[in-house]
């Protein structure tokens, strides 16, 4: 996992091949103001979902991971908070992983806790088991998923 700021992405370009293309899209959109949806920037490659998704309370938010994409998530319009846990550590599937979705959930509780804020990132990579969308209300945010 990584946590910066927007500022600071270009120290991250090096990590995939499709990060410099996802943070330059990024930073030259204002995607507070954009509407709900997918944005493909490299077709399934490389593309950018904005979401509202309500938040919800520690409790309820569980750890998922990836196969196939990593994801890069930003919060647009208030903190979000997201529960942490290194993959090799979890040990309860809650689903089967859904490969169709890219997806397995754990009943696993998160090691650790960490809040963003607008003009912070962070990036889950598959061995990142990961909790969002803790918080209060609505929130917005970008999803970007790079394909590994």
């Amino acid at each position: 996992m990584v946590v910066d700021t927007l500022t600071n992405a270009k120290a991250y370009y090096g990590l995939h091949p499709l990060f410099q293309k996802a943070f330059e899209y990024i930073e030259s959109h204002d995607l507070l103001n954009a509407p709900v949806g997918r944005t493909d920037l490299d077709g399934d490659s490389l593309y950018l979902m904005v979401q509202e998704p309500d938040a919800k309370e520690e409790e309820n938010a569980k750890l998922e991971a990836h196969r196939k994409y990593i994801d890069i998530q930003i919060p647009l319009r208030s903190e979000e908070s997201y529960g942490w846990k290194a993959l090799d550590a979890c040990i309860e599937e809650k689903d089967p992983y859904n490969a169709d979705k890219d997806i397995v959930f754990f009943c696993d509780e998160p090691s650790t806790y960490i809040t963003l804020f607008p003009g912070q990132f962070a990036i889950f990579f598959a061995q990142d088991g990961h909790a969002p969308c803790i918080g209060t209300g609505k929130l917005k945010k970008i999803v970007v998923k790079v394909r590994i």
